[in-house]
């Protein structure tokens, strides 16, 4: 069974930010009994879960039990998975997102993803940037449009002399700070990142949670790790998901959630021992 603080209550936040509380009275995305297939397996079973607004929530789990399926969710990128089959509602600002008057190409303009291995376009830097934004129709300054958004990626002051030079010149964490700079041009609301961190050094991988801790100040961000200590480091809530162990594993892999609240409670004062069992190591 799922663990979800009641809507309205407070929940303390971790990092620089530790003195502000969390509040799930209005969340920008919530999901409500929302289950996933695919095909006749089962991935996701009634998962109950209210994301806030303008900060980070980690989604922790072991492989298999349905992280990145549920972040899948939020932009429909599920769709394009022929034999997904889903229940249950998901709710962004109050919208249904899967009903018929959501367009799903709108709905990934405001719901911007970056994936587990950076993927620049084999084009310049500046076109890596502007791409999303020119074909979504953007009638702005385009080089006012590349050079904030870089900036916002922390990532200007190293590539400015070289806009003209292909984005796969650049080294892994760079890389993935262009797709960052990329997703934030179509100025998205939410920003879901897919293990960002997992093909990138140390030194890279702070940059790029140093960079998600900036960026919540005008972005929501939902990230998915298997590394428990960026989750506690970066994130304000975090999400533990286990595999359903009243699903035979020998057939399914079904992911529920565990556990749901404030990262510096779930890592300290965990309220589901098979959270403090997957905290800890011995399960997972």
């Amino acid at each position: 069974m799922s663990t979800v603080p009641p809507p309205g209550r407070e929940t303390p936040s971790r990092g620089p930010s530790s003195r502000e509380t969390v509040s799930l009275s209005d969340p920008v995305i919530e999901t409500r009994d929302l289950n996933v297939w695919y095909g006749s397996s089962p991935a996701l079973k009634q998962i109950n879960l209210s994301v806030p607004r303008n900060k980070i929530t980690a989604v922790i789990g072991p492989s298999g039990c349905g992280k990145s399926t549920l972040l899948r969710c939020f932009n429909r990128m599920n769709d394009l998975v022929a034999t997904t089959r889903m229940t249950g509602v998901i709710l962004f600002d109050g919208e249904n997102i899967n009903g018929p008057e959501t367009d799903a190409v709108s709905l990934r303009r405001r719901v911007g993803m970056v994936f587990q291995r950076p993927n620049p376009f084999p084009k310049t830097i500046y076109e890596n940037v502007a791409w999303g934004a020119r074909i979504n129709g953007y009638q702005g300054d385009m080089d006012e449009l590349v050079e904030s958004s870089l900036r916002r990626a922390a990532l200007w002051d190293e590539v400015k002399s070289k806009l003209n030079q292909s984005g796969l010149s650049l080294s892994g964490g760079q890389q993935q700070r262009l797709c960052i700079a990329r997703t934030l041009a179509v100025q998205p609301e939410v920003i879901l990142m897919d293990e960002p961190c997992s093909a990138l050094d140390p030194i890279s991988t702070r940059s790029v949670e140093d960079l998600m801790d900036e960026l919540k100040r005008d972005y929501t961000i939902i990230i998915v790790t298997h590394n428990m200590q960026q989750a506690r480091r970066a994130s304000d809530m975090t999400v533990c998901m286990l595999l359903d162990d009243s699903v035979s594993q020998e057939n399914h892999r079904t992911g529920v959630i565990a556990e749901y609240s404030s990262t510096e409670k779930l890592f300290t004062t965990p309220s589901d021992p098979r959270t403090e069992a997957y905290i800890t190591g011995r399960i997972g």
